[in-house]
């Protein structure tokens, strides 16, 4: 997955958490991945099962599945399993969930949030502005080194999943919030080699679970009532792009989605914001004549 597919480091420890626990169910039955030949579709299903008694999400179930698909087609593919025990194993059928996402005044707030002057709060202000501004999953924004900003250009080369590349635009605002905070990004780090954008307080690369923190810090400071965390910004960015009149295909575009039916999750956003303003304003509408 890492050296022949590219895969990036968050989904290979995701595959690799799936097929530990995996290895945990088969050894309460004194099975082991070291024999995978022993391994049946009973076996899949029974683990398929104990995730359901566990109230494991759906769509966790579904990605523990692709997993072990990915496992025994690679057995399979290299002559260690005569034949596939996953093949024929469905995935659950999944809940219609739909992407939260901040309204207008929520993410501006969020933009302008008072934080504390200093170089910290130039970085937290400049990734939130990264996140909602050019859409980035945070991944993208967190691998982000400083060769790939173009601030003449407005752009930002991004490495997204598979480890394809594309080019994303930056926001005035968020082209600023860079300058602003390039010029004072030394300030957390004394090496000269360190080539990551975004740096933790101890001058390496911005983790994950540091920017999380971050997004929670500004939300209370800007005062919004709900958990912000960084992909709520990514999802932000497209519904807010499909509500100003933007292509399906040019969002798709600029997500780095692979397939458009992913980028459709955010279109009920807006036909609901449609659903709302035609029950507030036409006269033929049943919920306008109920509040009269």
């Amino acid at each position: 997955m890492d050296v022949e597919k590219g895969y990036s480091p968050a989904t290979v420890a995701a595959y690799a958490r799936d097929l530990e626990q995996f290895q945990g169910y088969l050894e309460s039955r004194e099975l082991t991945l070291d024999n995978p030949g022993a391994i049946t579709r009973s076996h899949v299903r029974g683990f398929m099962a104990d995730l359901h008694r566990q109230r494991t999400a759906k769509s966790s179930v579904a990605r523990k599945l692709s997993s072990l698909r990915s496992l025994f087609k690679y057995l399979a593919k290299s002559g260690l399993v005569a034949s596939n025990p996953v093949a024929g194993v469905k995935n659950p059928k999944q809940e219609q969930r739909h992407p939260k996402a901040l309204n207008v005044d929520q993410a501006l707030a969020l933009m302008v949030a008072g934080v504390p002057d200093g170089p910290r709060g130039l970085r937290d202000l400049a990734l939130a502005e990264v996140l909602y501004g050019s859409g980035l999953r945070v991944s993208e924004a967190l691998g982000l080194d400083l060769d790939d900003v173009d601030l003449n250009s407005s752009v930002v080369r991004v490495m997204g999943k598979g480890s394809k590349e594309r080019v994303s635009p930056l926001s005035d605002a968020g082209r600023e919030r860079l300058r602003t905070y390039m010029a004072e990004r030394g300030e957390f780090t004394a090496s000269v080699t360190e080539k990551a954008l975004f740096l933790g307080d101890k001058g390496a690369r911005l983790q994950r679970r540091q920017a999380n923190r971050i997004l929670e810090r500004l939300a209370k400071l800007a005062g919004l009532p709900e958990h912000v965390h960084p992909h709520m910004l990514r999802h932000s960015f497209a519904t807010h792009l499909l509500e100003s009149g933007a292509d399906l295909r040019s969002v798709q575009e600029l997500l780095g989605h692979e397939r458009l039916t992913t980028t459709q999750r955010y279109t009920h956003l807006t036909l609901d914001k449609l659903m709302r303003v035609y029950d507030n304003a036409h006269p033929k509408s049943g919920a306008r004549r109920k509040k009269k």
